[in-house]
């Protein structure tokens, strides 16, 4: 058997390689940004998701531009008007251009949901990574708080904010704020309690490195991931609160728009004309359903652990 192997070895001719190219990465190397979105554009759900919103931003940022109806502008030789060429969505009950009302009340809604979720973010990952690096006493204080906010339905305070304050874009954000930061807060604290005991932290605190700096320059870049997958699903959320609060009658009035504010002056006239209903709730419908896909897909190219 040997003499067998040893009458093929000539057979085998080492490849002939400079000692430099041995080392040599042969493709480049890439950022972490630029492998997310990598997988990300691999997500075909994700992409066509992430094409819908930019298209319904366009269109939030410059609809009621493309005719020469304004949004609050009452015309009553044209109540009710069907779908047609001069009103791409017909009118309503003074009517007003629908097309106008609903990137008008799309722009608002998207300005609500994204402010609220700001909000959120500077509160919730302030509040987490503080609660979570100090520890001891001040983590318990903090904890106890969100433990109270938790047990008083969020609902609740913000119908009793906005009931107590004037209905307006101001009021929605701030009680859409109130207690919405926790869930963001207690997911920071979680993840930072898992990183401050890393190495790379002992080593900055063995530097003489302050708190503030630890939080802002290690603890908060490394779960950055997770901060935007949540901020992700909290757009949605924001805009569907805010499209109750006007559709129960506490949000946003007419004449201003904004999309809960259709959907309710939409149903009441669903029977004689579905039409005022029907795209304010698909212009809703598909800005909530691509967000949460978006979620999905941001959780799986950030996280590639996450995958199922």
């Amino acid at each position: 058997m040997a003499n067998h192997t040893d009458s093929l070895d000539h057979l085998f001719v080492p490849v002939r390689q400079e000692s430099g190219e041995q080392e040599r990465i042969s493709r480049p190397a890439l950022s972490a940004f630029q492998d997310s979105w990598r997988r990300l554009r691999q997500n075909k759900a994700a992409v066509i998701s992430l094409i819908l919103l930019g298209i319904m931003i366009v269109l939030a940022i410059v609809g009621p531009w493309l005719t020469k109806y304004s949004y609050a502008q009452t015309n009553y030789s044209a109540v009710y008007q069907n779908p047609s060429a001069d009103h791409w969505f017909g009118t309503d009950k003074f009517g007003r251009d629908q097309w106008a009302r609903i990137w008008q009340g799309t722009r608002i809604s998207l300005l609500i949901a994204v402010l609220a979720a700001a909000l959120d973010l500077v509160v919730g990952v302030a509040y987490g990574a503080i609660s979570a690096l100090k520890g001891g006493k001040v983590d318990n204080v903090m904890q106890r708080i969100i433990e109270i906010l938790i047990g008083v339905p969020s609902l609740i305070i913000i119908i009793l904010l906005m009931m107590i304050m004037k209905a307006n874009i101001f009021t929605i954000m701030v009680a859409m704020s109130i207690t919405g930061w926790v869930g963001m807060a207690r997911l920071v604290r979680a993840q930072i309690l898992k990183l401050k005991q890393q190495e790379f932290v002992l080593a900055a605190r063995t530097l003489g490195t302050s708190n503030t700096q630890i939080i802002l320059k290690h603890l908060i870049p490394n779960t950055i991931g997770m901060i935007v997958i949540n901020t992700m699903f909290t757009i949605p959320s924001a805009i569907f609160t805010e499209a109750f609060l006007s559709f129960i009658g506490l949000g946003l009035q007419s004449p201003q728009a904004s999309l809960g504010v259709l959907i309710h002056d939409g149903f009441q006239t669903l029977s004689s004309h579905f039409y005022l209903l029907l795209f304010p709730a698909l212009v809703i419908v598909v800005i909530m359903v691509a967000f949460n896909i978006l979620g999905d897909g941001l959780r799986d190219a950030l996280d590639p652990r996450m995958r199922k």
